[in-house]
């Protein structure tokens, strides 16, 4: 089949530069007929896409090792936007609905986000990996979206759920190979009064993560806000790992004594820290606990009235 796959390939491509495949890991031999028609030097394009990390595995990574760029798309960013609408107007509905491309130019809002978080969050997934329990896949994105900035325990989540640790990690994993969440840990230089163990999770958008617990109602009448726009806030902050070149890392950063900085990014050892308030009016003194010992080179307040500006650029992409 590898042959006959080619032999079709090259034919379909021979009047075009670049060819985009979606949806690659459903080809059989993908990797192998790709790295034919690469090394048959056809001075080609190829763009290959797939939802997320769990399929193609080594069928693609193998025979392309040395032969190609991954890129990782997320929804869109504010740097992105920004020079298309404006500023403070549209924070809300950020907040409220995300960043996905057709919910940010769409009208269906709702119905959008429903439909990504039902076929994608629930149907895709499960076909992907031989889940036993999609049931408590649900119940899990369920509890992670209730707890959204706050420390996350697998005891508490296995407790919860009914079903062993591992299990847990194992299906927190796969939701992080699916970009539909990621984990935030702990920095820590081995202080004994520093935490090191309990990762924060996040939503990369936070229209699905409204999604999940049907909760579209606006700001005047949550209790979350702060919650929420830390979420938008912390995934803003993460976006430049899809760009070329970035080699940072981040962090949050608490002690015994429940002092605690929200979040840490360093690059080329400098330290640069932050603190997440949505409200401007909220008074931020950042803990000598952690700046007499660390230094950071930055010490930024990020709220509503600030967000739109460099503070969500990482120090290489001012």
């Amino acid at each position: 089949m590898i042959n006959a796959d080619f032999n079709f390939l090259k034919n379909a491509v021979a009047d075009h530069e670049v060819i985009v495949i979606d949806g690659a890991q459903r080809i059989e031999n993908i990797g192998i007929t790709v790295k034919m028609l690469i090394d048959a030097k056809l001075g080609k394009q190829i763009i290959l896409t797939r939802p997320s990390t769990l399929e193609l595995g080594d069928s693609l990574n193998e025979p392309l090792t040395g032969r190609k760029w991954e890129h990782q798309m997320f929804p869109l960013s504010w740097k992105e936007i920004r020079g298309h609408y404006g500023f403070l107007n549209r924070l809300e509905e950020f907040l409220i609905y995300g960043m996905y491309p057709e919910v940010v130019t769409g009208s269906r809002k709702q119905k959008i986000l429903l439909q990504l978080s039902g076929s994608y969050l629930y149907k895709d997934i499960l076909e992907l990996v031989n889940i036993k329990k999609p049931d408590l896949l649900l119940k899990l994105l369920n509890a992670l979206a209730l707890q959204v900035g706050s420390e996350v325990s697998y005891n508490e989540l296995s407790k919860i759920l009914g079903v062993d640790r591992i299990t847990v990690v194992n299906y927190i994993d796969l939701l992080e190979k699916a970009f539909v969440i990621f984990r935030l840990y702990p920095f820590s230089t081995n202080q004994r009064n520093e935490i090191t163990s309990k990762p924060k999770v996040y939503f990369y958008d936070n229209g699905i993560r409204n999604a999940i617990i049907g909760q579209f109602n606006p700001l005047k009448n949550r209790q979350n806000i702060g919650c929420l726009f830390e979420n938008f806030i912390i995934s803003e902050k993460i976006k430049p790992l899809s760009y070329d070149g970035f080699y940072g890392k981040f962090h949050f950063w608490r002690n015994t004594q429940q002092a605690e900085i929200d979040f840490l990014e360093i690059v080329e050892n400098e330290i640069s820290i932050y603190e997440i308030k949505y409200s401007p009016q909220k008074k931020v003194i950042f803990t000598k606990s952690f700046t007499e010992k660390y230094h950071p080179v930055q010490q930024i307040t990020i709220n509503k009235a600030n967000f739109w500006g460099n503070s969500l650029t990482s120090p290489n992409f001012v």
